[in-house]
């Protein structure tokens, strides 16, 4: 059997309330707010953060394979998953694949990874899935759609560290076209809602939540938690009773109030958030839908009491800021063109493959005679002066502001721009790009120096013509 060794999750600190929205186009608003990236997040970064507070007491040397999906990878033509693996310090002989094109691609991903162990290919392999999808202005859609991530650490069940047994999975595949994009566009398309829920939602989800308590003659009551993905609160409530749940006691929170409908990591965050509440011997059912749905039922172990703790769910919810207007998320999502300062200029790809280590695995060198850590890697030490006498090392991830400058004509929709020197928590000052600073605008700029900071995976720009990512820092999340 194969169990949960651990989980993790993301949302983004930006929300849009959806009154907002709703003002801009004259419209009714659904109430609430949603997760929206910023302008240097994507799903790559947000897997990468979510994998972050999975693994943050577990060593990635150990992990044989990642599968990420995502509907809104932001590359048709490369591997995500082992940009990903490579920003969060895996080995090289691993597995990696990408799941793509359906909302039940994380579902899917996970039951690869099942199978995968099950076969013994693999001994432990990290899932991510992370979504930021993208609606026409004015649309429902708009104000539904949220951004987020998921993570689990899949591993085999006779670990004494698994939280979460999956006890069986079932599955369910249907050709239907109720939510769809084709490689031409850049907005989530859909169908009348009616059709959508009961031609394929309704179907989907009945099929496979009634096949697998069938298959281990379970019933309703048997469960905790259902946890259970839904075009809204309505529908997913009104699925719940048909299956005779107790909507108001066992069904798992939608999120949608305060995150929104984050696409193929929907269901995932859900599960997540399910896990932060759960407690030894609590069955939960899981059901993903997406052309067809992917089920599965889950049983908490007594290790679960033993998981540290990460921010998951809970702690990102509680993480915010607001987006004070409609017109900058228009900015954030780069929805709207804005006047260029000037050329983008240019980025190598055998420069970025040579200093990969640097700056995606946000490594450093130490030097074997001084103990200086620099970082990028370099071969001089700026101490001792001694050449080619070091070793590499992984740098920490969290540290202190020991110096900023504020710019305002840099290219970018944060003005102003901050950057800053930060000294790690292992001595090593690093220079780059300070990120979501909004709370500290209204302190006395003096206030900055000091602030406790940590690492955060970002994309830098499109040079090039290909997506490039490196390491800012940000006021550490409460």
């Amino acid at each position: 059997m194969v169990g949960i060794l651990s989980y993790g999750a993301f949302i983004p600190r930006h929300r849009l309330a959806r009154d907002l929205i709703a003002q801009a186009w004259g419209r009714n608003s659904m109430g609430g707010e949603k997760a929206v990236a910023n302008f240097d997040e994507d799903s790559i970064s947000m897997a990468v953060e979510a994998g972050l507070d999975c693994l943050h007491d577990v060593d990635p040397k150990q992990i044989d394979g990642l599968f990420f999906a995502s509907t809104t990878a932001p590359y048709k033509e490369k591997h995500s998953s082992s940009l990903i693996a490579t920003a969060l310090d895996f080995r090289k002989d691993i597995l990696t694949s990408d799941f793509s094109g359906s909302l039940r691609s994380g579902a899917n991903a996970l039951r690869a990874a099942i199978d995968a162990i099950q076969g013994k290919s693999a001994k432990q392999i990290l899932v991510v899935v992370a979504d930021c999808r993208l609606a026409p202005g004015g649309s429902d859609l708009e104000q539904i759609l949220g951004d987020g991530a998921a993570a689990f650490l899949l591993g085999d069940a006779a670990d004494s560290s698994v939280v979460a047994e999956i006890i069986g999975g079932y599955s369910v595949s249907d050709e239907f076209t109720d939510y769809w994009r084709t490689d031409q566009d850049a907005f989530v398309r859909s169908w009348e809602d009616r059709f959508a829920i009961t031609g394929g939602y309704t179907t989907s989800i009945q099929e496979a939540v009634k096949g697998i308590m069938s298959r281990h003659d379970l019933g309703a009551g048997a469960f905790s938690k259902l946890v259970l993905d839904a075009p809204n609160s309505r529908q997913q409530a009104n699925m719940a009773k048909a299956l005779s749940f107790d909507f108001k006691r066992q069904l798992s929170d939608l999120l949608y109030s305060m995150v929104g409908n984050t696409g193929t990591a929907l269901a995932p965050m859900m599960l997540a958030e399910a896990l932060e509440k759960a407690n030894q011997g609590d069955k939960i059912l899981f059901a993903s839908y997406g052309d067809g749905c992917q089920a599965f039922i889950f049983e908490v172990t007594q290790n679960m009491g033993m998981l540290g703790e990460r921010r998951g769910i809970k702690l990102n919810l509680a993480s915010k800021t607001q987006i004070g207007t409609y017109e900058k998320y228009l900015s954030v999502r780069k929805l709207v063109d804005k006047e260029e300062i000037g050329p983008l200029g240019s980025s190598s790809a055998p420069a970025l493959w040579r200093d990969r280590r640097s700056f995606l695995s946000f490594y450093g060198s130490k030097c074997k005679n001084c103990s200086l850590i620099q970082h990028p890697v370099q071969r001089v030490c700026l101490n001792c002066q001694s050449v080619d006498n070091y070793d590499e090392v992984k740098l920490a991830k969290t540290g202190t502001v020991y110096t900023y400058a504020e710019s305002y004509v840099a290219e970018s929709p944060e003005v102003p721009t901050v950057f800053g020197v930060t000294i790690l928590d292992d001595g090593c000052r690093v220079w780059g790009e300070l990120v979501e600073t909004e709370p500290q605008k209204k302190l006395d700029r003096p206030q900055k120096i000091g602030m406790p900071v940590e690492a955060t995976f970002r994309k830098m720009n499109d040079a090039s013509g290909f997506h490039n990512y490196y390491w800012k820092v940000r006021p550490v999340r409460r």
